[in-house]
C-alpha cells in the first residue's frame, strides 16, 4: 500500500471516530460512508475497518496511555488522532515510522507539533507503558464501562467477569447459515473448501464458521446463504413451528430469524411479520431473497395494543424483544460504551410491555418464545419469572441461555411458555 493509501485510510478513521463520537452515528454505518467518502480501495477500507475497530474496542486502554503520556487538557480531535495512532503502535504493531509519520500528517499544521512528540515519546516508552497497563484494573484494561463491569463482577464472579471481557476483545468471526428453503443438499467443497468453512456443531445444524478471506457473495446475493449467528438458533428450536402453523414474528427485522422459521417448518408455516415502518423494506426485501414465500407483512409497535383481529389468532409468537445487547458486544461495539445502568431499567419496562401486548395475540393452549441477546439476568430468567407470577395462564416449558466465553458464540436467552387453554 502506498503512503498516499494509508493516509486516506488514517484520514477516514479519524473522521469517522469523530463522527462516533458526537454519538449519531454507529459504527457499522461510518465504515460505509466514510470509506465511499474518501473513495477507498478495498486495501484501504480493510485498513481503515481494522483501525476504527481496534480503536472503538480499546477506548480505556488508549485514554489511560494518552494520560500518562499527557496530562494536560486535549481537544477532542487530537484525542482522537492520538487514539488512532497509539492503537497502531501498541495493539496492532503497524511499523512505527509509518505509524507516527502518516497519523501526524492527518492532523492539523497548529497541532503536528504536539502530536508528533507524543507519539515519539510513546514509541521510546512503549515497553514502560505497555507493562503499567497490565497492572490496570479490568475495566481499563479490557476497555469495559465500570458500572458493566461490577454488575458482572456481581452476577457471575470477577474470574467470570474478566474472561467475558477478554472474549470480547476478540474480533467477532463470520457465521454464515445455509438456507435449507433454497439448499436441499449442500456440498462444502463449494463454499470455498474445507480449509474455509467449519462446522459449529451438531446443536447448531447448517451453522458454519467462514474462514475464508472474502464472503461467498454470489451465494449470498442469492440467498442460497446468510449471515447469521448461530446463538439465533436457540429460539426458533424452542418455538419449534409446524407445517400450517400461523405464527407471527413480532420484532422480526431484518428478518433473520423469519426465514429460519420457514426454514424448519418446510416454508409451510404462515408468517405475519411486524415492526417498525422504517424496518418493514429490508425485512420484506431480504425474506423474499431467501425464499420465504408465505409471509404477510404489517407495520407496529408492540408498545402500543394489537389490533383486536389478531387477539388469539396465532399458534405460536416469536418476541425477539429490544434488549441491552450484552451478549453481543463483541459485534456491536458502539453498545458497551452507549448503554448506561438506566437503559436496563427502562428497558425491562419496554421488554413487559410488548409481552402483555403480543401475549393477547396467542390462542389458548399455543406458545410465546421470549427472546433476548443480552446476558444479564433481569432481562432474562428474572423477567420470566415475573411474567409468571402476573399472568397465571402461562406455563414456562423450556429456557436455553449461551455466553460468549463458554460457549464460543453471542450470548442469548430464550425461554418458550405454553398458554394453557
Amino acid at each position: 500500500m502506498s503512503k498516499t493509501q494509508a493516509k486516506n485510510a488514517r484520514r477516514a478513521t479519524i473522521s469517522a471516530l469523530r463522527a462516533w463520537s458526537k454519538g449519531h452515528d454507529y459504527a457499522e454505518t461510518l465504515v460505509e460512508r466514510h470509506a465511499q467518502r474518501n473513495q477507498l480501495s478495498g486495501e484501504e477500507r480493510a485498513l481503515f475497518n481494522n483501525l476504527l475497530l481496534t480503536t472503538l474496542r480499546n477506548l480505556n486502554l488508549l485514554d489511560f496511555w494518552i494520560k500518562k503520556l499527557r496530562r494536560e487538557k486535549l481537544d477532542f480531535e487530537t484525542r482522537d488522532i492520538l487514539r488512532v495512532g497509539l492503537a497502531q503502535l501498541f495493539i496492532l504493531n503497524i511499523a512505527e515510522h509509518a505509524a507516527i509519520f502518516e497519523t501526524v500528517n492527518c492532523s492539523k499544521p497548529r497541532t503536528r507539533g504536539l502530536i508528533n512528540a507524543i507519539l515519539r515519546n510513546a514509541q521510546r516508552k512503549k515497553a514502560e507503558l505497555l507493562s503499567s497497563a497490565q497492572e490496570q484494573t479490568p475495566d481499563i484494561l479490557y476497555s469495559c464501562p465500570t458500572w458493566l463491569y461490577k454488575k458482572w463482577s456481581q452476577q457471575l464472579g470477577e474470574a467470570a467477569a474478566i474472561n467475558l471481557l477478554k472474549w470480547q476483545q476478540k474480533p467477532a468471526p463470520n457465521y454464515l447459515r445455509l438456507n435449507t428453503i433454497k439448499l436441499t443438499k449442500q456440498d462444502i467443497v463449494e463454499l470455498g473448501g474445507d480449509e474455509q468453512v467449519k462446522a459449529v456443531g451438531d446443536n447448531y445444524p447448517h451453522f458454519y464458521e467462514w474462514k475464508g478471506r472474502g464472503l461467498p457473495k454470489e451465494l449470498l446475493a442469492d440467498g442460497s446463504c446468510y449471515i447469521q449467528d448461530p446463538s439465533t438458533f436457540n429460539a426458533i428450536r424452542l418455538l419449534n413451528p409446524k407445517e400450517g402453523e400461523k405464527i407471527l414474528d413480532a420484532c422480526a427485522a431484518p428478518g433473520g430469524k423469519t426465514s429460519l422459521i420457514a426454514a424448519l417448518s418446510d416454508n409451510q408455516a404462515k408468517i405475519t411479520i411486524t415492526d417498525l415502518e422504517k424496518k418493514i423494506p429490508r425485512l420484506e426485501s431480504n425474506l423474499v431473497r431467501l425464499g420465504v414465500t408465505d409471509f404477510k407483512s404489517h407495520v407496529h409497535d408492540w408498545l402500543a395494543p394489537a389490533p383486536q383481529e389478531w387477539h388469539s389468532q396465532f399458534d405460536a409468537i416469536l418476541l425477539d424483544v429490544p434488549c441491552s445487547n450484552t451478549g453481543v458486544l463483541r459485534r456491536r461495539l458502539d453498545a458497551r460504551w452507549r448503554l448506561r445502568s438506566s437503559d436496563i431499567e427502562n428497558l425491562i419496562r419496554i421488554q413487559a410491555q410488548i409481552f402483555s401486548n403480543a401475549l393477547a395475540c396467542v390462542k389458548p393452549g399455543g406458545r410465546i418464545v421470549y427472546s433476548t441477546c443480552s446476558i444479564d439476568n433481569e432481562e432474562n430468567q428474572e423477567q420470566i419469572q415475573r411474567f409468571l407470577k402476573q399472568y397465571p395462564q402461562l406455563t414456562l416449558v423450556d429456557e436455553h441461555s449461551t455466553r460468549p466465553d463458554l460457549d464460543a458464540i453471542d450470548g442469548s436467552y430464550a425461554a418458550v411458555l405454553q398458554v394453557n387453554s
